[in-house]
């Protein structure tokens, strides 16, 4: 069957097997989805060698085959800019060599670390004599609704096959060169290895009614995880019907306190906002405790210089008046907003209260931090930010399957049912009761 839609390849990346036809019809989704069923019974029964030879193929190819992959994110890069796309989406989108290197590298990141499936807890044997326990399990098919980031392909994709999962991976449309190519070669990978064909379905073709029914198939697709912009997933969560996954705009903030290294806290938030200011854990409002703001937003503004648009409150405009650097006013929405941008909301307070308090109100619950040396201040920043990741003196960058060790991630959640943060292998399996007796009947 197949995994891809020939008709959305560059010519020279047509191969046999993709037979479409000109139009993928509704149907034919539903029959992607049964294969991805089928094949994830064989896939939860793999050993662990057996999956990581496959998740080696792939990352062997996206080293030694990159040629097709860079030649159809070219085609996606330059539609994307005739298009009018943003910078940051423009920035999302694009592949390179070296990234492909690192999408490599976090596949073999993933390949050793240890499978969850089949793992025992919470053994113990009962009064009665019964072995009861807990068996890690894979949940099933699990379909991922996505934009612009070519890498998710592959990062769920190698997730899902490392626990078990088949994955039915639906792209955007400002992507749909680029995610055929890479589904094209997890196919050439899986090609001679034990994972069957079907547990990887790329869904390249851009129509809105694949999604729609996608997210009917309750009786085919155990999880279903939206990235992208709020819109997606909040369009995601009305129509669903199965469990869903995600977080919304991530709006991502740092409180800098009275007592601490100014050094140390301008190379924080330097690193927090411009390393990579497109990704959902840049930060997008500093909250700077009243006693610190004139030497950190001075020393803020010398190290950027024009590079970062602050949007700061009054407090913070009368600080950075004086230095030179790019200044607007603060409305209620600088508060809500992620900005994906080189701009940063800034606003002074009083106190660590006051900043908790902004915390929780204008906040989305993913990355947030406090720069200090005060120690107690720290632990009760941890107590009270009821966020997924709450840092203390490291920047908020670091929210990132690969970076937390789990090889990579099938996205962040910010809920807290069932796994909250970056998704990485245990946050793709369920469990089931395991009980093992000699013969024990329940009493009347």
């Amino acid at each position: 069957m197949p995994v891809t839609d020939a008709r959305l390849f560059p010519l020279p990346l047509a191969r046999r097997w993709y037979t479409c036809p000109m139009t993928t019809t509704v149907s034919a989704l539903r029959e992607r989805a049964a294969a991805a069923r089928v094949a994830s019974r064989a896939l939860a029964r793999l050993s662990s060698s057996a999956k990581n030879a496959a998740l080696e193929r792939i990352a062997t190819l996206l080293e030694t085959e990159q040629d097709a992959v860079l030649a159809a994110n070219a085609l996606d890069l330059q539609a994307g800019r005739e298009a009018g796309l943003d910078d940051y989406f423009i920035e999302r989108l694009t592949l390179t060599p070296e990234r492909l290197r690192g999408i490599a590298a976090d596949t073999r990141g993933v390949m050793r670390l240890e499978d969850p499936v089949g793992e025992v807890f919470d053994s113990r044997t009962l009064p009665n004599g019964m072995l009861i326990g807990r068996r890690r399990v894979p949940l099933g098919v699990i379909a991922c609704i996505y934009e612009s980031r070519p890498n998710v392909t592959v990062d769920i994709a190698v997730l899902a096959m490392k626990s078990g999962n088949a994955a039915i991976l639906r792209g955007g449309k400002e992507a749909r060169n680029s995610n055929a190519a890479l589904g094209e070669l997890i196919q050439r990978a899986l090609a001679g290895t034990a994972v069957p064909p079907g547990a990887v379905q790329v869904v390249s073709d851009p129509d809105r009614a694949h999604v729609d029914e996608l997210l009917e198939m309750n009786d085919l697709v155990d999880l279903i995880v939206p990235r992208g912009g709020a819109q997606l997933i909040d369009y995601v969560r009305r129509k669903a019907t199965m469990p869903v996954v995600a977080h919304g705009d991530a709006v991502v903030q740092i409180y800098v306190d009275a007592d601490l290294d100014l050094e140390m806290a301008l190379k924080v938030v330097d690193n927090a906002k411009t390393r990579r200011y497109s990704i959902c854990n840049a930060v997008d409002t500093l909250l700077v405790h009243e006693a610190i703001a004139p030497q950190f937003l001075g020393g803020l503004a010398a190290l950027w210089g024009s590079k970062v648009t602050f949007i700061a409150d009054d407090g913070a405009r009368a600080i950075l008046a004086g230095t030179g650097a790019p200044v607007e006013s603060a409305t209620g929405e600088t508060w809500r907003t992620e900005h994906l941008a080189l701009r940063v909301g800034v606003r002074v307070v009083g106190s660590m209260a006051e900043a908790v308090e902004h915390i929780e109100h204008y906040g989305s619950h993913h990355s947030d931090a406090i720069l200090t040396e005060n120690y107690s201040n720290a632990m009760e920043f941890l107590d009270e930010v009821d966020s997924a990741a709450v840092y203390v003196n490291a920047s908020t960058q670091f929210t990132d399957g690969a970076q937390f060790g789990l090889g990579a991630e099938v996205g962040i959640s910010t809920q807290k049912m069932h796994a909250r943060g970056p998704m990485g292998l245990r946050e793709l399996t369920s469990y089931k009761w395991t009980i093992i007796g000699r013969g024990q009947v329940r009493p009347l």
